[in-house]
């Protein structure tokens, strides 16, 4: 689950993490008044109008914007709010901006790169740091991969001390600014493992022209699987920021990720959802989503899938892939032919199973008198979406 900026600061200042200061507002007489609170509270007179979407490349996109004054900020959240950012994580549609975070501008001396995530070759949790601050992390490994340092974590004894202070002179930090940066990243990572992350991402980390090091962006995601033990984060999700057909999936239990092909999947278990998109493509089509609808692939289940694949404008054929183990394939069929009776289903219908009575789940769906061509084998399935497509 991905978090706004602002949502990520709140999570990082609660572990003591030093981040830029700021005030969300969702109107522009809100971020007035933030930006009032803000001069009357410290002074501050440069404050920096940041668009709240779930996507990097803001600022490229014209949604980070320098405002001169409160009234400056009036136009400048006036500009940004309700505006279609598109940015190179948006892709051409775009996402619209109902919130902007109001921040103090801060005098920047340099910028830096500090992310904690997941490095599954190791199985350990890894800190990279970058003097490359304000730049793509993924640029930087293809470009200058040398100007990444990283630190992997041993789960049995944690970040240690002088791993951070490690990755603080990797920066080229001197004086104060090692020990501030050192302890902003033990912090950090204290946050992530806390709030069972996934990443934990400060892009740019600043040194501020008085010694200063704190965090001007931050992103963090979530990982769905450990949500359960946290309510309070829960509570963070903005359903606006997500698909809405993802959204109406997870209502239902099911997996799905919207893809741009042209074939509709539906497959219980991850391994064989990627399978299944492989045969698309080697048959000639491409995928248009990821669907998985677990291991019970109930008539409910299957109906919903069916729904959700048929509102994407893009699909011209349906594959569903099931492999008959936790699940009868008799079973599985009977709630194929329920559901197809209850969804339209204007497009070619392809269904493989495979597993326990696979041949009678055949049978069913070959006597349903639907319009459905059915399959056993990945070949025969992969030859009728090539066929389906021509």
């Amino acid at each position: 689950m991905k978090l706004h900026e602002y949502q990520a600061k709140e999570i990082l200042a609660k572990y003591g993490v030093a981040v830029q200061p700021g005030v969300v507002a969702e109107t522009v007489d809100e971020a007035v008044a933030a930006a009032e609170k803000m001069h009357a509270d410290s002074g501050a007179s440069l404050f920096v109008v940041k668009a709240q979407i779930h996507a990097g490349g803001r600022g490229k996109g014209g949604g980070v914007k320098l405002a001169r004054g409160v009234d400056e900020v009036r136009e400048k959240a006036g500009g940004i709010l309700g505006m279609n950012l598109v940015t190179h994580q948006t892709g051409p549609e775009g996402q619209p901006v109902r919130k902007v975070l109001i921040a103090d501008a801060v005098d920047i001396k340099s910028e830096y790169y500090i992310g904690v995530t997941l490095d599954r070759q190791r199985s350990r949790d890894v800190i990279m740091a970058s003097t490359e601050g304000g730049v793509e992390i993924e640029t930087v490994a293809e470009e200058t991969p040398e100007k990444i340092v990283k630190e992997w974590v041993d789960p049995a004894v944690g970040l240690r001390g002088f791993q951070a202070r490690k990755l603080a002179f990797a920066l080229g930090l001197e004086g104060k600014a090692v020990k501030q940066a050192a302890k902003f990243i033990q912090l950090l990572y204290k946050a992530y493992s806390d709030s069972d992350c996934s990443l934990a991402e400060i892009n740019p980390l600043v040194l501020t022209d008085q010694g200063d090091v704190l965090a001007v962006d931050a992103k963090i995601d979530l990982d769905d699987n450990a949500l359960f033990r946290h309510a309070d984060l829960q509570e963070l999700r903005d359903l606006h920021e997500e698909d809405p057909l993802e959204v109406e999936s997870s209502e239902h239990g099911l997996n799905y990720v919207k893809l741009d092909g042209n074939v509709g999947c539906m497959v219980n278990g991850a391994g064989l959802a990627m399978a299944t998109m492989d045969i698309i493509k080697l048959a000639g089509g491409e995928p248009a989503n990821f669907l998985d609808v677990g291991g019970g692939a109930s008539a409910q289940t299957v109906e919903a899938g069916f729904r959700i694949i048929l509102k994407d404008p893009n699909v011209k054929a349906i594959l569903v892939n099931i492999f008959g183990g936790i699940v009868r394939c008799d079973r599985v069929a009977a709630g194929v032919v329920e559901a197809a009776n209850n969804v339209d289903i204007n497009v070619p219908l392809i269904v493989r199973l495979q597993g326990t009575n696979a041949e009678e789940g055949k049978a069913i769906l070959d006597e349903s008198g639907l319009t459905i061509e059915t399959a056993i084998l990945f070949k025969e399935a992969a030859d009728k979406v090539g066929a389906a497509l021509a």
